[in-house]
């Protein structure tokens, strides 16, 4: 087992991240390996769309246009790729790479991982694909792979795949293999673990954050490792940035995957110097027995209309075009109709945008014609004969397929995994045989609370930083203190009834907290807050981004030695 450090960098977090983060991340600095994660549960569906029209594609089509700059720095510095920019079809994309590289002259040895498709199994669906581990990554870059080219693997899988190859881990490993898997996790999202959508932003000089650099990790032998920056890039890491990015999209203390489940409750964090963050004393465990395995299938159709009402008697407007538009469906009723007014006016405005609010008309159904013109040709009719000042803020369209995203459940053994290695051989990977059913981890004992003393009425964001994300149809917000003391008040003060209390949309749903002792935070998940999911869009925020900042805005009694 080689002692040597693994420098891993990332240089994508989603299907259109910053185009020239590949280049930047050879040219700024060395590295071993570099990643790319294109995929999310939205980027399924898009890609299982195109693949519809066209059944060469379902893969990130920006990634091979990236390469054309970039393939023969890599080989020259002898950065090896992965990247699961494969999406739907991973075949597809390891033969376009070959074929640029042929093009280009550059001897790069290119493999794939596939396995994951299991939409044949689903009727219905319109892609189907089981999250996999790293190990069929590992086996292509023990093989001598340059480019590693894989399908729906877990984010976090592009950095344990490479770590077990160069350290040599096996299955059981399980600590170092969670240790990957926690700096995997930091790395997936790009510059969101280097200043980029962090609470504290303001505390920064602005240029600090104008263009903030990608990540990378350097690995040791053990599974710990350190999270850092090129030098001289933008953006910052400190303890906080990696603090945010280990709450994102995560539920309790265990955080499960197909190749370990890593124990979030044993992370310690401590600043190394400038833009480093130590990252040690992750504990693992067997992962479950079950693959997950994400499903999107079309859900039906939708569309939406945004009336605009300026000035007086907004109310009174809104009940008139509401009353009628549902007479005017009211031949052909949606099967879901939603309205929403936001009162985005402001008495005696100084602009007519600032003395308008805006009523959103969402309707969905599962054929298009009760949300295609039906709508439309109601929303139009009513422009001359509706409240005064009627207009919209753009046009309603014909309707468009909305998906679906559920998650199932699948034994390890249901999946075929196999490494496609350069040479053309196809090599299984073996099934998990060490698993275990995860139970609940007792919630930790809670700091002291704070002395009793004055408080004043402010914002939670003076005291707690936040970051929230989406799983199907639930959202997570993930809430910080960056002092003991403030932590001392957080963990008593923000209960699960008072996260109700703050968010009234999560009052009649069901909301865990977990707690996080070492990393001074609580982690909320909110069930069914986002419906069917990010591509249904029931949400003005479907991905519960800014519900985390949201949370941070509501004000509460707060220590005023804490302000």
């Amino acid at each position: 087992m080689t002692a040597t450090p693994l420098r891993i960098g990332n240089a994508s977090g989603f299907y259109g991240d910053r185009f020239d983060a590949l280049r930047e991340m050879l040219t700024d600095g060395p590295l071993d390996v570099l990643t790319g994660d294109y995929l999310a549960e939205l980027t399924m569906l898009i890609l299982a769309r195109d693949r519809l029209k066209d059944p060469h594609a379902g893969y990130a089509r920006t990634f091979p246009r990236q390469l054309e700059e970039c393939l023969g720095l890599a080989h020259e510095r002898g950065v090896r790729l992965v990247t699961n920019a494969g999406g739907l079809h991973p075949a597809g994309l390891a033969d376009a790479v070959r074929q640029l590289a042929a093009r280009l002259g550059i001897p790069v040895r290119v493999a794939h991982v596939e396995g994951d498709d299991l939409t044949a199994r689903y009727p219905g669906s319109l892609a189907a694909h089981a999250y996999l581990g790293g190990a069929g990554i590992a086996e292509c870059l023990r093989a001598g792979a340059d480019v590693v080219v894989t399908g729906r693997v877990t984010d976090a899988a592009l950095v344990t795949g490479p770590a077990a190859a160069h350290f040599g881990w096996t299955a059981t490993d399980h600590d170092r293999l969670a240790g990957a898997v926690v700096a995997g996790h930091v790395l997936e999202c790009g510059t969101q673990a280097t200043g980029g959508n962090y609470a504290f932003f303001g505390e920064r000089p602005p240029g600090d954050l104008r263009r903030p650099g990608f990540p990378l990790a350097e690995i040791h032998p053990d599974g710990s490792s350190v999270i850092t920056k090129h030098p001289g890039t933008g953006g910052f890491v400190d303890v906080g940035t990696v603090t945010a990015q280990l709450l994102y999209e995560t539920g309790g203390a265990r955080y499960a995957g197909p190749d370990v489940t890593a124990r979030l409750d044993t992370v310690r964090l401590t600043q190394d110097g400038p833009d480093r963050v130590r990252v040690e004393g992750v504990r693992g465990e067997a992962p479950p027995p079950a693959l997950k395995v994400g499903l999107n299938r079309l859900g039906g159709f939708r569309n939406e209309v945004v009336f605009v009402l300026t000035g007086l008697g907004i109310e009174a407007k809104a009940a008139l075009v509401r009353e009628q538009m549902t007479d005017a469906l009211a031949t052909s009723p949606p099967a879901e109709v939603r309205w929403e007014l936001v009162r985005t006016d402001r008495p005696d405005a100084g602009t007519e945008e600032t003395a308008s609010a805006l009523l959103r008309l969402v309707v969905r159904d599962p054929g298009q014609e009760a949300v295609g013109r039906a709508l439309s040709g109601a929303a139009v009719e009513l422009a001359l004969a509706s409240y005064p000042g009627f207009h919209v803020m753009a046009p309603p369209g014909k309707g468009a397929p909305y998906g679906v995203f559920q998650d199932v459940y699948v034994p390890h053994g249901d999946v075929d995994h196999v490494a496609v290695l350069h040479d053309g051989r196809r090599v299984p990977v073996p099934t998990a045989e060490d698993t275990a059913v995860l139970d609940t981890v007792p919630e930790p004992p809670l700091p002291e609370p704070l002395p009793a003393g004055p408080v004043r009425r402010a914002p939670l964001g003076l005291v707690a930083g936040a970051r929230s994300g989406d799983k199907g149809g639930n959202a997570n917000v993930g809430v910080w203190a960056r002092t003991d003391d403030a932590w001392r008040w957080l963990a008593h003060e923000l209960t699960t009834d008072r996260f109700r209390e703050l968010i009234p949309e999560a009052r009649t749903l069901p909301v865990t907290r977990h707690t996080l002792p070492n990393l001074r935070a609580l982690n909320f998940v909110v069930e069914g807050i986002l419906g069917e999911g990010v591509a249904a869009q029931a949400r003005f925020d479907p991905q519960a981004k800014a519900l985390g900042e949201w949370l941070r805005s509501r004000h509460l009694d707060i220590p005023q030695a804490l302000l």
